[in-house]
């Protein structure tokens, strides 16, 4: 498969730049210079100015200019609304789809409604394991950009309930500001748990964040405090995540914390992230 980029001087344009992939599998990166009904024109730096008619493109996207970073294009984050697990306060756009798996267990759905609206479901399927009662749950989420690139707040729910059981509903409100880019952010959280109609009357904090390294590389980290009212203790974790083609592979260490805790111990962390859709 060929591969067409541009450099710095092109992404720099006024015009549109766009991602066109054609049925014989070959990928184009340009500036769109015309269009019409049949064909379009664009003009990339090894070709220069080419034309591809519309009947052979199958897939077409545009892209956002501070995607080139010293002349290359970094890929799209697959997952910038989330670190390991947590949300932040950026929403998937109209159309987006993700599926994130962690440790096989974990599985959960996600689809952005509107530009500021997501709903994903998820499942723990121990309904495999001799018909053990399955957790289950849906997470509705509302986006609120403030100042692009700089401010974003977020709201939402994880709302469960384990199949197969009574009075088992469990799951968290929670709200959130999310500092900086969607490739450079720090998020802080508030979140209130509850299970089997009870509210925790303390919240759990939750400070999150990520530091792109380059076209294809993530720093994460997702940590938790909660205070217990005679003491208190949490989850630190930090790692990091790489674009293999389209697809997000997130890896890292999960250490608890808490007062009583004589020992340190940390347990691995592993994640897919498969997007779909308008991605």
């Amino acid at each position: 498969m060929a591969i067409t980029s541009v450099n710095e001087t092109l992404a720099q344009d006024t015009e549109r730049l766009l991602h066109i992939q054609t049925a014989d599998g070959n990928t184009y990166i340009g500036t769109l210079v015309s269009e019409d009904d049949v064909k379009l024109v664009l003009r990339t730096e090894n070709l220069g100015s080419i034309t591809i008619f519309k009947s052979d493109i199958s897939k077409r996207r545009e892209i956002d200019r501070d995607r080139f970073v010293r002349g290359g294009l970094w890929f799209e984050n697959p997952q910038a609304t989330r670190y390991f697990w947590s949300p932040n306060g950026y929403g998937l756009k109209k159309g987006e789809w993700y599926y994130q798996n962690v440790w096989i267990f974990f599985n959960q759905v996600s689809t952005g409604v509107t530009d500021n609206f997501s709903l994903g479901a998820g499942m723990v399927p121990l309904f495999l394991f001799a018909g053990t009662s399955t957790p289950v749950w849906i997470t509705p989420k509302i986006s609120i950009p403030v100042i692009k690139d700089q401010l974003n707040l977020g709201t939402g729910a994880l709302l469960g309930t384990v199949v197969g059981l009574e009075n088992s509903s469990f799951g968290i409100l929670y709200g959130m500001s999310t500092f900086g880019s969607r490739d450079r952010n720090l998020t802080i959280g508030l979140g209130w748990g509850f299970a089997g109609g009870e509210l925790t009357n303390r919240p759990t904090i939750n400070i999150g964040g990520m530091i792109r390294t380059g076209a294809r590389g993530y720093i994460l980290t997702e940590n938790y405090y909660v205070s217990t009212g005679e003491g208190g203790g949490g989850f630190l974790s930090i790692g990091g995540r790489r674009i293999i083609n389209k697809l997000g592979l997130d890896f890292g260490l999960i250490a608890p914390i808490w007062d009583e805790m004589d020992s340190f111990i940390a347990f691995p962390w592993l994640g897919l992230i498969i997007p779909f859709g308008n991605y």
